[in-house]
């Protein structure tokens, strides 16, 4: 009797392959464990060092923002945009290297789908933001005492801020095709963002139009998230930053999931 034949394509593993998603998942996170010193020590290290020039040089002279002291406003700010600068660089910097060395054909060869290699991508972004943030978090508390508010909203903002800035990294370096388009994206898109977005004063204190600008990042609103997360204030409602950048992430992910499915600037 000749044995039934098994069509070329078709999925034998049932509607998720739940093995090369969590291999995919797991390469990601060790490819930034295994330099950890690199990718994990040298973002705490330069908050570190940003908390203590700002305490050196401004301490106590610098009044309330928002009623609460200078530098406990300033944690949240620092925390968030060293979380959101390592999603970015995680998902960037994986791909882009691929790319670049010509073996990204060694990820899209096995059986995923676009969903599943998004999911894959993503969660090395969300874990080493995670661990940035929880290390950030925990070294504020215990040594310059800064609250933890609504510890849940911080969560759902860091969470969020991870996979934003994951896809985000993913967009960049799906449409990059050498290193230094990569860096001009990082340097002139990613950091002016961050920067103007209210890390490190209240958007009360700038010009309108800057204000508009702000209120038009979906950057400042994960910023803002956390620091209602630890602080109790912000400067818009949490709602109304978690419906923006949810929204955002959506857009960016949808996108990055439709380049995904159709090879776009992969497959060529």
């Amino acid at each position: 009797m000749t044995p039934n034949k098994v069509d070329m394509g078709v999925r034998r593993f049932g509607a998720v392959n739940w093995l090369g998603t969590w291999t995919l998942a797991r390469r990601e996170v060790l490819r930034f464990m295994n330099v950890w010193s690199q990718t994990i020590m040298g973002p705490l290290v330069n908050a570190g060092l940003l908390l203590l020039v700002f305490t050196i040089a401004i301490g106590s002279r610098r009044g309330d923002v928002m009623g609460v002291p200078y530098m406990d406003f300033l944690v949240p700010g620092i925390l968030t945009m060293t979380v959101i600068q390592n999603a970015f660089a995680n998902t960037s910097s994986s791909i882009i290297s691929a790319k670049v060395g010509g073996n990204i054909v060694d990820t899209l060869m096995p059986p995923l789908s676009a969903g599943e290699l998004l999911i894959g991508y993503l969660s090395g972004a969300v874990a080493r933001g995670l661990i940035v943030a929880v290390v950030i978090g925990i070294g504020a508390m215990a040594i310059l005492g800064v609250p933890l508010v609504h510890p849940g909203w911080a969560f759902v903002f860091v969470m969020l801020g991870s996979v934003f800035m994951g896809g985000l990294g993913m967009i960049a370096a799906v449409y990059a095709v050498k290193f230094d388009q990569m860096s001009a994206v990082t340097n002139f898109v990613v950091a002016p963002l961050a920067f103007l977005s209210g890390t490190f004063y209240s958007i009360e204190a700038l010009p309108p139009a800057l204000q508009t600008f702000c209120h038009w990042n979906p950057f400042f609103y994960i910023i803002d998230g956390v620091r209602f997360g630890f602080l109790g204030v912000s400067d818009s409602s949490p709602w109304l930053g978690l419906a923006v950048v949810g929204l955002a992430t959506v857009l960016v992910l949808t996108l990055v999931w439709y380049w995904l499915r159709i090879g776009y600037r992969l497959k060529a």
